[in-house]
C-alpha cells in the first residue's frame, strides 16, 4: 500500500472519522482538505438502490446545475448547413457534418459534449462503436439530438450536464471546481441530488438514496448525510 503524504495525511485528519456531513459542510470540507496547484474538480458519487441490470430501474437524465461546471466544455455541432450560423452564434466549438464525421472516424474525439438533429443520427449509427465507449453517442433524451440547436448548445456551455447510474448503482458526476465558493458547490450538488429523487424508479424497493461522498481531484471522500436530499 503506498504511504500517504504529509498533505494527505493532513487532509485526512480534519475528516471525522464516521461523521456524516450535511452538503453544507461537506463543501467547505472538500475545498479545505484540497491541496493541488491546479483548479480540481470537485466530483459526486451518488449511490442508489437500485439494480440497473434491470431496465425499469435504471436511472439516467440531466441537470442544469445553477453554477456551471467551472469547465470550459467543448461541444461539437453536427449539423446540416441551415442549422450552422445557429450553431455558431449560440458558442458551438466545431460546427459542420460530414468533415467533422470523417474526423471521427479517424479516430478524433476532441469535444466533450455531440449535439446533432434528428436527421443526422443515421450517419451516426456507424460511429457508435467511437463515440458510444467515451459517452460521446448524442440521445434525444440528454437533449443532445435536437431541432433546437441554439438551445442545446447554449445548456450545455451553461452547465447541464447529463448522468446515468453504473452497473454498480453509482452515479458520478463533475459538479464544479475547488475555486468555487462552497455555497456553490452546494447549490450545484443539492440540484443533482432533488434530480435524482424526482427520478426514483417505482420498481426500486428499500432505501433510494444509500450514500453520497464528495471529494476533489485526488482528495480524500467526505461522506454526505443522505438524508440530507
Amino acid at each position: 500500500m503506498a504511504r500517504l503524504t504529509k498533505k494527505q495525511k493532513e487532509a485526512l485528519a480534519k475528516i471525522e472519522k464516521g461523521k456524516l456531513y450535511s452538503i453544507t459542510e461537506a463543501s467547505a470540507l472538500v475545498k479545505d482538505i484540497t491541496n493541488t496547484k491546479f483548479d480540481a474538480s470537485v466530483d459526486i458519487a451518488v449511490r442508489l438502490g437500485v439494480d440497473p441490470r434491470k431496465a425499469n430501474q435504471m436511472v439516467r437524465g440531466v441537470v442544469s446545475l445553477p453554477h456551471g461546471t467551472g469547465k470550459d466544455v467543448k461541444v461539437l455541432a453536427l449539423v446540416t448547413p441551415d442549422k450552422e450560423a445557429e450553431a455558431k452564434e449560440a458558442g458551438a466549438d466545431y460546427v459542420g457534418l460530414d468533415e467533422y464525421l470523417d474526423k471521427i472516424k479517424s479516430g478524433w474525439t476532441d469535444v466533450d459534449v455531440i449535439i446533432t438533429m434528428p436527421a443526422v443520427m443515421g450517419k451516426l449509427g456507424p460511429l457508435g462503436r467511437i463515440l458510444g465507449p467515451r459517452g460521446l453517442m448524442p440521445n434525444p433524451k440528454t437533449g443532445t439530438v435536437t431541432m433546437d440547436v441554439a438551445k442545446a448548445v447554449t445548456e450545455v456551455k451553461a452547465g447541464k450536464i447529463d448522468f446515468k447510474v453504473d452497473k454498480t448503482g453509482i452515479v458520478h458526476a463533475a459538479i464544479g471546481k475547488a475555486s468555487f465558493s462552497a455555497d456553490k458547490i452546494a447549490g450545484n450538488a443539492n440540484e443533482l441530488i432533488q434530480t435524482l429523487i424526482k427520478l426514483k424508479p417505482t420498481a426500486a424497493k428499500g432505501t433510494y438514496v444509500k450514500s453520497i461522498f464528495l471529494s476533489s481531484t485526488m482528495s480524500p471522500s467526505v461522506a454526505v448525510d443522505p438524508k440530507v436530499g
